[in-house]
């Protein structure tokens, strides 16, 4: 019996030997179809880019991702350059996707859903439109603060679909259904208060006796700044973990240790938050809410105190035209009074939480935007080289 049968063509001669370069491309090929299988399918390496999670994660951590944790979602944008997200390298706008095919948002079963604290990558909800070389990384931000004309003769516009929008990674504090607040920057899910990451940031004006702090005992606990110095010269505002916190409070000379709140710029703060509606909500990034997080199946009751919750949800995220006309609300040409959601929406924010723009800002993260759930630190370097004691840590 021949056992060499699979060597030769099917008129019995023996196949011809590939070339080395031939090897070679079919080698690169298969490569680049399995990396993209395990990038879309698997799990996705990413950097850690702004100091918004500090300090549980830290600028230039290098992380996995988990896409099994919440399910695989399918590209929604099919045709595109292997590796590659949205823009090709050395360019700063030649898109990297053919939006030629679009696809339905759909994910494969996972081993969880999204819960409570855990630390998710997202697409950034409101990237999809985008100034090219704009310092604000929100389109909708400027066009609140300058004008849509005024943005539209400074920039470049462009347009992205869900899945090649930037991506996000924030702390899940809010899912579908909760009801969240925030008073006087404590977080509260349902009535009871959030807990606190260990690895939290959130600004402190710390009091003394009159003398300063020791720099050196500062920096052995990671304290940078401070910030801001009161007049008075014995207060002064840190970023602070929790364990600095009660690190501070051992110092001989730290009289008191509060919240910092930039009260005094409230009235600004009411435009810039979420919803942007100044005229109905009255909130801060301090001091927010209460607020339903939508949850897919539930409806809730339309009117003039709540449309600018839910007007980006009916119109942008689940695809519906939404007029007031006469005094009444019009989704898809009929008369509403109530909408029922067609996905589960969640309240993602910074761990850095004064130095973090977030759902506080720009609301909802629809389920369709969620790319998986942040796992591994895999490598970590900052000014001093690569930081040893971060490598390989899990992400809680």
């Amino acid at each position: 019996m021949n056992l060499a049968f699979w060597k030769k063509n099917k008129d019995g001669q023996p196949k011809k030997k590939k070339s080395t370069a031939r090897e070679w491309l079919d080698a690169g090929i298969f490569a680049i179809i399995a990396a993209t299988l395990i990038r879309t399918f698997i799990f996705e390496a990413y950097t850690i880019p702004t100091p918004s999670m500090e300090k549980t994660l830290l600028v230039n951590d290098f992380l996995f991702v988990s896409k099994i944790s919440y399910g695989p979602r399918i590209p929604m944008t099919p045709l595109a350059m292997p590796f590659v997200h949205h823009t090709m390298p050395f360019t700063k706008s030649t898109k990297a996707y053919s939006e030629a095919v679009q696809w339905k948002y759909r994910r494969l079963p996972g081993f969880s859903d999204i819960k409570r604290y855990d630390v998710v990558v997202f697409n950034f909800p409101e990237g999809d439109t985008v100034a090219i070389d704009a310092p604000d990384p929100s389109y909708y931000n400027m066009v609140r603060l300058t004008g849509w004309q005024s943005v539209q003769n400074s920039y470049k516009i462009i347009h992205r679909p869900v899945d090649k929008r930037e991506n996000y990674i924030k702390r899940c504090m809010g899912q579908a259904g909760d009801t969240i607040q925030i008073v006087h920057g404590q977080v509260i899910i349902n009535g009871k208060a959030a807990p606190v990451p260990p690895g939290s940031q959130h600004k402190y004006v710390v009091e003394t006796s009159g003398d300063q702090l020791n720099s050196s005992r500062l920096d052995e606990l990671g304290i940078t700044g401070p910030e801001y110095t009161f007049e008075s010269g014995n207060k002064y505002v840190y970023n602070l973990t929790p364990e600095n916190v009660a690190a501070l409070k051992q110092f001989p000379i730290v009289k008191n240790i509060t919240p910092y709140e930039e009260s005094q710029y409230a009235e600004f703060n009411y435009n810039m938050v979420f919803p942007h509606d100044s005229v109905h909500f009255k909130w801060t990034d301090e001091n927010f809410g209460p607020m339903y997080i939508p949850k897919k199946g539930a409806t809730v009751k339309l009117d003039e105190s709540n449309i600018a919750l839910y007007d980006r949800i009916i119109r942008v995220y689940e695809g519906n035209t939404l007029e007031k006309k006469d005094g009444k609300f019009i989704i898809n040409g009929q008369p509403a009074d109530s909408y029922t959601f067609k996905m589960n929406y969640y309240w993602m924010m910074g761990d850095n939480r004064n130095n973090s723009l977030d759902s506080r800002f720009w609301g909802f993260v629809p389920e369709d935007h969620v790319v998986g759930k942040a796992w591994l630190i895999w490598m970590s370097y900052g000014e001093n080289g690569i930081r040893w004691s971060r490598l390989f840590r899990n992400i809680k």
